[in-house]
């Protein structure tokens, strides 16, 4: 199908609509600018008068840029050159990993170039000046798939398109958001995992970005080199953002990416009603719960929208709002797409573990918000295996952030996932005078310990069955030949994921050996399967087998 498409698409190339974005550049000249001349430090700091790049002791990158919107994405650029294009070089490496045809890539790029083609119609003036400054830094390695420009705007619409397109298995967040008689102080506490998996090596040089714009609110951001967008994040006035993917049909064409509408609203809102506001003045692509916390206000609330409602979810007589991947407003109340998704896939069921951990957990404080983001048990305590996306904790995420809105504090997760140290920020601090005199980024004193599970033959369990998942892959498309004790290892090291007797049975089938297969088909359906259509899935391979014996 898209290889069709694609080649239909390609025939418009030419087209005016085409051209004319792919000439596209944002008007700077507004805008004054002194090219970044970046100081090395040792390996890993640099910096550029006020703007610096250091890693922490917990191996994260920290970011603090300043300016107008094309100094920002010069600093940037300049100073994250080399992790930016090191990550261009991981995602676009990824792409060619799901699609290793040439010519298949490049009916990919010619789609791209049409699927995009509006989007700078739909982002900021300000934000493009951004972009095309941190742009300047980016490969030459890719200019074969678009300018450096709109490269660097096509990754910031890449988020959304993995939303849109679930099969990817990209996305799968969770967020909570508990204040009143929920938390120990009372005060408003909000924790977010981030799902969003293009492999383990696009996560392991995260950064945590203070941005000091000349105009708006200063604010945090957890992200990546080459991202201006923010997935999470809080300002200076206490509001923050994070975002959860709804269900979304592929859409036709690219508008506002997600991110970039969190942007505004950290750079711009004091309140929810202004972050509301914000959100619903911007046309966007995909399906998106925000989960917006306010200092100001002392409460939390879920901004949804999609290309075609908005709604805005706000609860009563209770102080906790869950997020995970459906939507909760009345907008969406009579939605199809949303009700079924409720109804086949693990959003409903990491929405009950959340109500099931609050209930447990009274009185949350950081330290047992964190102890529930890395929870990786099903109802009820239940052992459903690692990396279940049923769990809260999929031990896949980019990251874990925990913010304290009214204290002006955030704790991120080192790597890797949710297990690592949570490191402490005071934002207070860090937009003052003192911070500049200093340079000093993190409160350590306040961090949260790593999860013990880090250091557990369990977790090196965990490493050693994902190395092997490829190898079973392989297996299964006929690639390699499996020894004997392959898959009965392979199974031990994570034995109540029913992944591994579904992957096994497969082998099996493809092989031939069909009462082996059998016999994998049915342990698979003893376990707690992700979603309806995977457990129908089994089921279908379970009857094919049947068949085959008879």
């Amino acid at each position: 199908m898209l290889i069709f498409l694609s080649l239909n698409l390609i025939l418009f190339l030419n087209s005016c609509g085409i051209r004319k974005s792919i000439k596209h550049l944002p008007e700077v000249k507004q805008y004054s600018l002194e090219i970044p001349k970046v100081t090395k430090i040792n390996d890993s700091t640099f910096s550029f008068n006020q703007n610096y790049l250091t890693k922490n002791k917990q191996q994260i990158w920290e970011l603090y840029i300043q300016g107008n919107p094309l100094q920002l994405g010069y600093n940037n650029g300049a100073l994250t050159q080399n992790l930016m294009q090191k990550q261009e070089e991981i995602f676009f490496s990824k792409i060619e990993g799901f699609v290793p045809s040439k010519f298949k890539q490049n009916l990919l790029r010619g789609f791209l170039k049409w699927y995009n083609r509006k989007m700078y119609l739909n982002v900021r003036e300000d934000f493009q000046a951004e972009i095309y400054g941190m742009s300047q830094y980016s490969s030459d390695q890719y200019n074969f798939i678009a300018p450096k420009f709109l490269r660097s705007m096509y990754l910031h619409g890449a988020h959304d398109i993995g939303h849109a397109m679930q099969d990817l298995m990209m996305v799968g967040c969770t967020s909570l958001a508990v204040w009143n008689e929920n938390t120990e102080d009372g005060d408003l506490l909000i924790g977010r995992n981030f799902d969003f998996y293009v492999g383990d090596d696009f996560a392991k040089n995260k950064i945590i970005e203070f941005v000091q714009p000349d105009d708006g609110i200063p604010y945090l951001s957890v992200t990546w080199a080459g991202m201006i967008g923010v997935v999470s994040g809080m300002n200076k006035e206490g509001i923050t953002v994070t975002i959860n993917a709804g269900k979304s049909k592929i859409p036709l064409t690219a508008k506002t990416p997600i991110s970039l509408v969190t942007r505004e609203i950290l750079q711009y809102a004091r309140t929810i009603d202004e972050a509301i506001a914000i959100a619903k003045k911007r046309k966007v692509f995909v399906s998106e719960s925000i989960l917006v916390g306010s200092a100001n206000d002392k409460n939390a609330v879920i901004v949804e929208v999609s290309p075609d409602n908005f709604g805005v979810y706000e609860v009563k007589n209770t102080s906790s709002v869950f997020c995970t991947n459906h939507f909760q407003s009345e907008s969406y109340k009579n939605d199809k797409r949303n009700l079924k998704h409720i109804a086949e896939s693990h959003s409903e069921y990491r929405y009950e573990k959340l109500q099931e951990l609050l209930a447990e957990n009274k009185k949350l404080n950081p330290e047992k918000m964190a102890a529930i983001l890395r929870d990786k048990s099903g109802l009820k305590g239940e052992k459903i295996g690692f990396g279940n996306e049923k769990a809260i904790n999929q031990l896949l995420a980019h990251h874990a952030v925990i913010f304290s809105p009214q204290k002006k504090l955030v704790w991120v997760s080192a790597n890797p996932y949710q297990l690592g140290e949570f490191v402490c920020y005071d934002l207070n601090e860090i937009f003052s005078d003192n911070r500049l005199k200093s340079g000093d980024f993190a409160k350590s004193e306040l961090n949260i310990a790593k999860d013990p599970f880090l250091g557990s033959p369990e977790f090196e369990n965990y490493e050693q069955y994902k190395m092997m998942s490829e190898e079973v892959e392989k297996g299964i498309e006929g690639d390699i030949l499996l020894t004997d004790d392959f898959l009965p290892h392979y199974q031990s090291l994570n034995p109540d994921f029913w992944l591994v007797y579904f992957q096994a049975g497969k082998y099996y089938f493809n092989k031939k050996e069909y009462a082996k297969a059998k016999t994998e088909f049915e342990k698979a359906l003893t376990k707690e399967i992700t979603t309806v259509p995977n457990r129908k899935n089994v089921e279908k391979y379970l009857r094919k087998t049947v068949k085959k014996l008879k």
